[in-house]
């Protein structure tokens, strides 16, 4: 493929992501999966393009408003702008790859012409810039995450920013770390064991993976060191009764079952939920693969279940991981964190204290509560469990050191009300965690 033919499908991706709620990641694959002209240089370029045009959204509209020039920001004009600002090309050179020949974009407007012109060898940060354009996040977020991080809110956001490692979960109902990492050594993937999780593997690189026999055959899931160390927290056991309450894809119950393995099979009662009967039905290739054949999935009403009314009081441990913003997940979802509004938030957070009080239900005395989100917002996390806990006196919080001890093992990071992880302090994605412990 041609340079411009580079910038064509780049900006064709763009586009999708903006109209669409999907990753990045996975339209980007769809969209390869149809070109197979293209070959592995290609799809670095075009995604290299598209992601650096993502991160850099904020301070490019920015500059494309400080021109004047009354252009709409889009994938042509955020793309020629990134091509001034942030690779210095030259307005004739950006010109020549918008030529609208063999693939190329369109020829380039008098005012697409002009914004070449006028942005030609700006620098990519201004010091004019509000911090939230400088740091690429929603300016509505700036005094939440001031008040979480204080000085540190820069470093904690530039992080957020920044490429996400892969790492994989070993699925010990199937082999251990060891035999896992050799199946990958195999297939010439390179892994090193993840700093935190006792059962993760951190790939080098950014290889394909999906045809590889380690995964084929189930002997790792990918998953993030931070999702991993949620599940441990849970304390899933074999012999108990366990839910997920907000399954999704599943990532973390695969994890649960393999908690409750014994003899390969798992041991006990486990029960993933989830309001969409889409996402029950795509989990079952991934049960099938890793071999949890005895998980029990449940589609669930958004309110008034009759299964979780009948299941009132039954389980050991339920996790809900509930509904979020997302802002931990900014660095595999960079386009997430322009989805939401303030509206949005207040919404999500009716229905995150709805879904805990529903998921408290199933508790039975004894039994444990684990809430967690993949948001760093303190207005999804502990002000939540601090209103949950206002109404449900039987309800109490454990210490996260303590549990962790117990689930896991050694130190824990730093904990206050709950355990925080960001990729700034622990190199994990961010989530928040709180175990609440049920009256016995």
């Amino acid at each position: 493929m041609t340079p411009g033919a580079r910038i064509q499908a780049a900006i064709e991706l763009l586009e999708q992501v903006w109209d669409g709620i999907s990753p990045p990641n996975v339209l980007a694959d769809r969209y390869f999966r149809k070109r197979r002209y293209a070959g592995s240089g290609d799809r670095r370029a075009i995604n290299q393009r598209l992601y650096d045009v993502l991160r850099r959204r904020a301070r490019l509209d920015w500059w494309i408003e400080r021109t004047g020039l009354d252009l709409q920001p889009g994938g042509r004009t955020r793309v020629v702008a990134d091509l001034a600002v942030a690779e210095r090309t030259a307005p004739d050179e950006i010109a020549a790859m918008f030529s609208g020949v063999r693939h190329c974009p369109g020829a380039l407007s008098p005012q697409e012409a002009e914004l070449a012109d006028a942005l030609y060898g700006r620098p990519l940060r201004h010091r004019d810039m509000p911090r939230p354009v400088a740091f690429e996040y929603p300016d509505w977020m700036d005094a939440s995450f001031a008040a979480l991080w204080g000085e540190d809110t820069e470093r904690e956001i530039a992080a957020l920013n920044e490429q996400a490692s892969v790492d994989l979960r070993v699925n010990t109902l199937k082999a251990t770390p060891e035999q896992a990492q050799k199946a990958l050594a195999d297939a010439f993937i390179d892994t090193e064991a993840t700093p935190i999780s006792p059962l993760g593997l951190r790939v080098n690189g950014h290889p394909r993976l999906g045809g590889t026999e380690a995964f084929k055959r189930g002997l790792v899931e990918i998953q993030d060191e931070g999702s991993q160390l949620l599940a441990l927290l849970v304390g899933a056991r074999p012999g108990m009764a366990v839910v997920d309450f907000c399954a999704g894809a599943g990532g973390k119950t695969l994890a649960l079952a393999a908690a409750m393995g014994e003899g390969g099979r798992v041991n006990g009662r486990l029960f993933a939920c989830d309001i969409s009967a889409n996402r029950m039905e795509r989990m079952q290739a991934r049960l099938k693969r890793a071999g949890a054949h005895d998980v029990r999935r449940r589609t669930i009403s958004a309110k008034d279940d009759n299964w979780v009314a009948e299941n009132a009081s039954r389980a050991d441990r339920v996790l809900a991981d509930v509904p979020c913003t997302g802002t931990g997940t900014w660095r595999r979802d960079v386009n997430a964190k322009w989805r939401f509004q303030p509206t949005d938030l207040d919404q999500l957070r009716q229905t995150q204290l709805h879904v805990l009080r529903d998921a408290a239900s199933l508790v039975k005395p004894g039994g444990r509560l684990i809430y967690a989100t993949c948001s760093l917002l303190q207005e999804e996390n502990e002000l939540q469990i601090a209103e949950f806990l206002k109404n449900q006196a039987d309800f109490s919080p454990l210490l996260i050191n303590e549990v962790w001890a117990e689930t896991i093992g050694g130190a824990s990071p730093p904990t206050g009300p709950g355990l925080r992880l960001s990729p700034a302090s622990t190199g994990t994605d961010g989530f928040f965690c709180a175990v609440l412990e049920r009256e016995k």
